[in-house]
Order: C-alpha cells, then sequence, then structure tokens
C-alpha cells in the first residue's frame, strides 16, 4: 500500500511473519476426549489446553526438574503453542483474522524444588513475539504441577482477540431495461 512518501507499507499478518520466519503450521491437534479444541465468541477466541504433539505423538514427556531440562521445557512450550496457531487457523479459517494475543497459560509438570517456571514459559511467549510483535504484548501466568495427561511436560492455554468476519449484504441483479410486451 503506497504511503505519501511512494514508500510501500508492510502490513504485517501472522501468516506472513510465519511466511517470513520459514516456520510450517503442524496438522491441527485432535481433542483427547470429548471438548473441541477451539471456541469463539464474540470478538474472543479460546483455545483448549494444548499438547506438544508432533504427529500424534509427544517427541518430549517426563518432568522438568527430573529428567528434563529447562531448553527441553522451552522447546516443548514452542511445540504447543504452534499447535495453538493451527487449531486457530483451522477454527477462523486464516489466521490473519487473529488481532492479538491476549493471555498464556502454561502449566508445567515439574518437580518441588524445579523454579525456572518463566524460563520455560519463555518458549512459548517468544514464538509469539515473533508472530504478533512485542508492541502488542500478552498476559501470562506459568505455574508448576506435579503431573499432566499423557505424560506432556507442558500443557499451552490461549485466548486471542478476533477481527470480525465483515458480513456484507448481499444484492440481486436488477435489469433497469423495461422490456415492452405487446
Amino acid at each position: 500500500m503506497p504511503v505519501p512518501n511512494g514508500k510501500q507499507t508492510v502490513v504485517n499478518t501472522p501468516s506472513s511473519r510465519l511466511n517470513d520466519l520459514g516456520i510450517v503450521l503442524p496438522a491441527p491437534p485432535m481433542p483427547l476426549g470429548a471438548y473441541v479444541e477451539t471456541s469463539d465468541t464474540g470478538n474472543l477466541l479460546f483455545l483448549s489446553g494444548i499438547l506438544p504433539v508432533v504427529n500424534g505423538k509427544l517427541p518430549i514427556t517426563g518432568r522438568l526438574g527430573e529428567n528434563l531440562s529447562v531448553k527441553e521445557g522451552q522447546e516443548a512450550a514452542r511445540i504447543a503453542s504452534l499447535n495453538a496457531l493451527a487449531a486457530a487457523k483451522q477454527h477462523l479459517g486464516s489466521l490473519d483474522r487473529l488481532k492479538k494475543l491476549v493471555k498464556v497459560t502454561v502449566l508445567i509438570a515439574t518437580t518441588e524444588q524445579f523454579a525456572e517456571h518463566a524460563a520455560v514459559a519463555n518458549g512459548a511467549s517468544d514464538l509469539f513475539v515473533q508472530i504478533f510483535g512485542p508492541q502488542l504484548g500478552h498476559v501470562r501466568l506459568a505455574y508448576g504441577v506435579q503431573s499432566l495427561p499423557i505424560g506432556t511436560p507442558v500443557i499451552v492455554d490461549v485466548l486471542f482477540e478476533i477481527k470480525q468476519r465483515v458480513n456484507r449484504p448481499s444484492y440481486k441483479k436488477t435489469s433497469k431495461i423495461k422490456r415492452n410486451r405487446k
């Protein structure tokens, strides 16, 4: 889109940022029970707790502080966040309907002694900042739990603000030419 000085402005959409970063989203995750992965109301899109699955399997299992490093926890949080984006894209039809990341909650399977929750959660936050930019920001909660379903080390829970669909009125084609009937 041209601006007064003749230069092009670049509109960074989530889709274009993923493309610029060379990131291809995985297939959307499947629910593990009787629920749906995504639900929207008004201008909000809620995602169920998303696991770091790849091709239907957990590539990283265990607990932080026991058999997993912070780096492995960050990678699990990043994978779960990519899955969250894939679920959002499936629900909305396009990631470009995402207006803003509002909140991220990261549940982390840890030992009692583990205290680097924020560092693990950065695996999710850093990815989202790359896609949505630092200026929009997001709130975050990260906490440790004793165990998580199927041995996953993290679950990422996400809330997005979405752009509403534009409902365009449909117009019927009418002819302004009147035909003479004889």
